[in-house]
């Protein structure tokens, strides 16, 4: 049992999990590489064992070194606690690593941190956008403290709490013939081109779960990575799409694209998820708290 490990170590060992690299750590902590291998070659051989494979000058966390990931992470959060303690300042203090899925990330988060910066007077948050699979991975790996995405992605490793909802649509070119039908069917959809999202995209998910099934004969016709461009394609008409009705409002006000009214429930819930594992400092706990009430103080529509 090694009983010298330092906190130094510790910071070495989690920022070198976040960059991959010695040489990417060291300029994020403004060490030497030297001095940053140094660090890691103590910490492995206090504990005994190796934390990292090496794999192309790269550092892959291995299974002993996802063992101590989350105790370093609550020990340097925690550390971090004491010495506000004994500061006795209780303004929230950190830096808060925040992922959020494409429609949440471009839509809804940066009038929820406005919000929290403003009632809190805390400003150090990082925003990270992209698919919700990512996002989810990210969390997984302690590259992120918390995420914000839509649906529930059942991972064993993280713990979602469900925040808020939008309201999904499917839009068309105003020159499809679906356009001017005022009561859709499904049948209607029948031999239809879609254009969809990137394999782990929330909205992709949805399509697949609710309306793909009840469709005899679809095809793929796009697939792409941004909302803008699967709306633009929409726009040039080539094929229909399923997205957030946050997202896709400015083109519906501007006529770009029409909205399709179809005879399902097309709510989907957004959820707030945290590692299991994740110590909830004040900064984590405040934010939860923050994000929890965000529904019914809700003012960016």
């Amino acid at each position: 049992m090694a009983y010298n490990v330092s906190l130094r170590q510790l910071h070495v060992f989690s920022t070198i999990t976040q960059h991959k690299t010695l040489t990417a750590a060291s300029e994020a902590l403004f060490l030497s590489k030297a001095a940053v291998s140094m660090a890691l070659s103590e910490l492995e051989k206090q504990i005994g064992h190796p934390l990292f494979d090496r794999v192309n000058n790269r550092l892959v966390l291995n299974q002993e070194g996802q063992k101590l990931l989350p105790l370093a992470d609550e020990l340097l959060h925690r550390a971090n606690d004491i010495e506000l303690m004994f500061d006795g300042d209780t303004t929230l203090t950190g830096q808060l690593r925040i992922g959020a899925s494409d429609t949440i990330g471009n839509q809804i988060a940066p009038y929820m941190l406005s919000h929290f910066r403003k009632s809190t007077g805390h400003t150090a948050q990082s925003l990270f956008i992209s698919n919700s699979a990512q996002i989810c991975q990210q969390l997984v790996d302690y590259e992120l403290d918390i995420a914000l995405i839509e649906g529930n992605p059942l991972h064993p490793d993280l713990i979602a709490m469900p925040f808020s909802q939008d309201e999904m649509c499917v839009i068309c070119s105003p020159s499809n013939p679906l356009a001017n039908v005022n009561n859709i069917t499904l049948d209607l959809l029948e031999n239809s081109d879609w254009i969809l999202r990137e394999s782990g995209s929330g909205s992709r998910e949805f399509f697949t779960q609710l309306i793909a099934p009840r469709l005899v004969d679809w095809r793929e016709s796009f697939q792409l990575n941004t909302t803008e461009a699967l709306i633009n394609s929409v726009s040039a008409g080539l094929g229909l799409a399923c997205l957030s009705e946050l997202a896709a409002l400015p083109a519906l006000k501007d006529g770009r694209v029409t909205q399709l009214h179809l005879p399902l429930n097309m709510q989907r819930k957004f959820c707030l998820l945290v590692h299991k594992e994740k110590y909830q400092n004040p900064l984590l706990k405040a934010f939860i708290d923050f994000c929890q009430q965000w529904q019914q103080n809700s003012t960016h529509k």
